[in-house]
């Protein structure tokens, strides 16, 4: 059985069918292996093709020699070689047995002889499937290699490990975070004994390197079904293995003050925001301030200021996770803006139209998505409330936009024009003076540079 999108990559003639040729040519075996099959048959897109051999890495760059118009050997102690065909890059890997050590952070890599073993060692079942690529013998036709039952766990929608899951977490537990990220991008719900290990050897996930964790969580978050992967995460207790802010969020229901359980608020908000890392990332971060500032009182609970520690502390996880610093950057503003709306209960006045837009930057978009998000209130009428003053917001943006130039608020004058006006040498001062007329410019709107020397005068009166 061969997924019917994979027929044309599997035709005579075709480059897949050459290498087939080649290997066969030599006495050796080529497969088709990993999500490249799984998607095909769940009729998703089969762009990367993956391709495993029992041939060695020297054997398999003297195959492709000729045929190849460039071979890369980058990762020739990992078994893989890339090859270069008329523009279109194959990466082939000799079949594998990866394990890794308690302590490590790197697998051992040893090569196997035979596609079951390579396929036992890979994460899922649903992954441990292969199609043998025959030679050009028309008479040779492609081949289906199932030995661990990765077409049913398709059909059933579950997640599931080709061996016993200690074995399997234990040669990499980053596959304990995988077996969630594919909960999240395919929607399958995770075997029983899968969850179970991974609740168990939770601790394990240490010896992963924090760039690899990220990798998996960046994938997770931007999944369809992300609440589902993201209370796997929780409930197996792995989220606190790398992301102990959120598994803290459990810890603020609060049914005496009537207070919704922020954990399940912030799943909930995640769900709710488009599919973008960025902003998924901030609505999973948006309230790990709360614990920090909770506090009661007679009106109930309060989180006083929650959006400041927050960004700080996303900073601090962000940056542990190794993400890049303008990702670190956008996310942690995002967090500290998020209640910026809901200060101005009063409506928007341009002033603070202008400062909103100013500190939002780049970010605008996201952040209105982000507080529209934030509404998981069951009070229609709040929600309305909330609603209609984001909305307010949006068209107070738009007028000003037709009247100034909202999205550049910038003085009239420039760092050079003061120091030469004052008679004032570079410096900080300088910077203070900036800010200055950025100030005015955000409070009373745009003026010209008759009133940028009137405020410099003003200024300079004061010091001295």
């Amino acid at each position: 059985m061969i997924p019917r999108r994979l027929e044309t990559v599997l035709a005579e003639g075709t480059p897949t069918r050459q290498l087939g040729g080649l290997f066969a040519a030599a006495g050796k075996q080529l497969f088709l292996v990993g999500g490249s099959v799984r998607d095909a048959f769940l009729d998703g897109p089969t762009n990367d093709l993956d391709f495993a051999t029992d041939a060695r890495p020297g054997e398999t760059v003297e195959i492709l020699d000729g045929w190849a118009s460039n071979i890369f050997r980058v990762g020739e102690q990992f078994g893989t070689i890339g090859a270069v065909h008329d523009g279109t890059t194959y990466e082939i890997t000799t079949f594998r047995s990866d394990v890794y050590r308690q302590d490590s952070r790197k697998p051992v890599v040893a090569f196997s002889n035979d596609i079951e073993t390579d396929l036992s060692r890979r994460d899922f079942t649903v992954n441990a499937m292969a199609i043998r690529i025959p030679g050009e013998d028309p008479e040779d036709v492609p081949e289906m290699v199932d030995p661990y039952n990765g077409l049913a766990d398709l059909a059933t929608q579950v997640i599931r490990t080709p061996l016993d899951p200690e074995i399997s977490f234990g040669d990499d537990p980053l596959r304990m975070l995988r077996l969630f990220r594919f909960v999240a991008t395919l929607g399958f719900a995770p075997d029983a004994a899968a969850a179970g290990a991974v609740a168990a050897m939770r601790n394990r996930l240490s010896v992963i390197s924090a760039e690899r964790i990220r990798d998996e969580l960046s994938k997770l978050v931007v999944g369809p079904n992300v609440a589902d992967g993201l209370w796997g995460l929780l409930h197996t207790g792995l989220a606190g293995e790398f992301l102990p802010e959120l598994a803290a969020l459990e810890l603020e229901q609060d049914p005496q003050h009537r207070h919704k359980d922020v954990l399940a608020h912030t799943v909930a908000v995640v769900a709710k925001t488009s599919p973008d890392e960025r902003l998924r990332l901030a609505a999973l971060f948006h309230d790990i301030g709360k614990p920090a500032t909770r506090e009661f009182g007679p009106q109930g609970v309060s989180f006083h200021h929650h959006e400041v520690v927050g960004a700080r502390m996303t900073r601090e996880r962000m940056r542990a996770l190794r993400y890049p610093k303008d990702m670190v950057s956008d996310v942690s503003q995002l967090v500290f803006l998020h209640m910026r709306p809901h200060t101005y209960k009063m409506g928007w006045t341009d002033s603070a139209v202008r400062r909103y837009v100013r500190d939002a930057g780049d970010l605008l978009p996201l952040l209105n998505e982000l507080v529209r998000c934030d509404v998981t209130t069951r009070s229609a009428r709040r929600a309305r409330a909330i609603s209609r003053r984001i909305d307010e917001l949006e068209e107070r943006i738009v007028e000003l936009r037709a009247q100034e130039e909202l999205d550049s608020l910038r003085p009239p004058i420039d760092g050079n024009e003061v120091m030469d006006y004052l008679d004032m040498p570079p410096g900080p001062e300088v910077g203070r003076v900036m800010t200055m007329l950025l100030e005015h410019r955000i409070d009373h709107g745009p003026y010209d540079v008759a009133e940028a020397h009137r405020l410099l005068d003003e200024w300079q009166a004061e010091q001295s």
